[in-house]
């Protein structure tokens, strides 16, 4: 360990702490306050330091007076103006940002609590700043010490990294019978639409289940937030099929309870006679009149408007009947407009963007 100089560009309590241990690792003679003059010494020649310096204390409260320390506070100020909080499923390290955003205020000497919290709102993601405002102050509201803050920030940080953001990839599990979501490329019905067919399946997520989101800001909130879901593998969206072929007019029903019919589509390829419906809304199964933002592991049931047919909206269901494709059965996913119950609840299950891409998928 070389002996610490000091420039202006640490703050003196530090600078002192390490004089401090330089002595305890490395001792020298304390006669006639050598220890003192080695410190003194070590300043640099810049800095102007008054006359009868005795002891630690003055030396410190010195090095304060110095116009390098204004300089160096009003830096970490800056520097504290312009810290950014990067989520980590968009590859920021919170562990890191908070080392740095506490280090940032004891070297601008901003004890004030009040300031600490203006300056962590301002940190954080601006994509995220209209939606989440209101939920962050609301949780820092009687915070009234550090450790009380960074805690209720780890806390909300949690719940940041658990908001479904548009583009996000997905997974829907059935409530009722614990499978999930599913469609595979090219895989028709043999009857109705013919078009790439949706049922549950496998009790795990797998490449065939996963849909990405997508909806015209950044967080999702009940009833107001139109989505579509598109399907990862095939790229084709979930949806509805309304046929207008002369005396024809309805919505194409499902293979076997003749409900409507739920399909996958690529919407650019709908054309004649078709109609294409994709655009869902969703309401918290458990929470009535819920204001909150959708979340994973959030229990929801999914709706379309037939707008084709001016009706009311209908429901996703899920239940125990099975179609046929070839030799191999599937349970059979539709729209209708009975009443809400067990069958028409799906958990929404969040996977990190980063990690669920097409290429790690395939």
């Amino acid at each position: 360990m070389d002996f610490p100089k000091y420039d202006g560009n640490i703050h003196p309590d530090d600078w002192i702490n390490d004089i401090q241990k330089y002595f305890i690792l490395k001792p020298i003679s304390n006669i006639n306050n050598d220890r003192l003059k080695a410190a003194i010494l070590s300043v640099d020649f810049n800095i102007s330091l008054p006359t009868g310096i005795d002891n630690y204390e003055k030396l410190r409260n010195a090095l304060k007076e110095d116009i390098s320390f204004t300089i160096f506070k009003n830096t970490n100020k800056r520097k504290l103006q312009s810290l950014k909080y990067i989520p980590e499923n968009r590859g920021g390290d919170t562990s890191n940002f908070i080392s740095t955003f506490r280090k940032l205020c004891y070297n601008a000497e901003i004890n004030d609590i009040e300031v600490q919290k203006k300056y962590l709102y301002k940190s954080l993601p601006m994509n995220y700043f209209d939606s989440i405002s209101n939920e962050f102050n609301k949780k820092m509201k009687n915070i009234n010490s550090i450790n009380d803050l960074i805690k209720e920030f780890e806390d909300f940080v949690i719940d940041l990294s658990n908001f479904i953001i548009n583009d996000s990839i997905v997974a829907l599990k059935h409530i009722a019978t614990g499978k999930y979501l599913s469609s595979i490329e090219n895989l028709c019905y043999t009857t109705g639409s013919c078009t790439q067919s949706v049922f549950v399946g496998s009790p795990e997520p797998g490449p065939n289940s996963l849909w990405r989101i997508k909806f015209n800001k950044e967080l999702a909130t009940c009833a107001d937030t139109s989505i579509t879901l598109q399907h990862i593998k095939s790229n084709k969206s979930l949806g509805i099929i309304y046929n207008s072929y002369y005396t024809i007019c309805d919505y194409i029903k499902s293979p076997l309870t003749r409900h409507t019919e739920v399909s996958c589509n690529d919407i650019n390829n709908i054309h004649g006679y078709s109609k294409w419906s994709g655009n869902w809304k969703f309401n918290h199964s458990k929470l009535q009149n819920h204001q909150g933002y959708l979340k994973s592991n959030d229990i929801i049931n999914l709706s379309i408007n037939k707008e084709y047919q001016n009706g009311p909206d209908v429901f996703l269901r899920s239940h125990d009947v099975q179609f046929t494709i070839g030799n191999d059965t599937f349970q059979e996913v539709v729209c209708h407009n009975e009443r809400i119950g067990g069958n028409d609840e799906w958990c929404i299950e969040l996977f990190k963007q980063y990690i669920w891409t097409a290429d790690t998928i395939i």
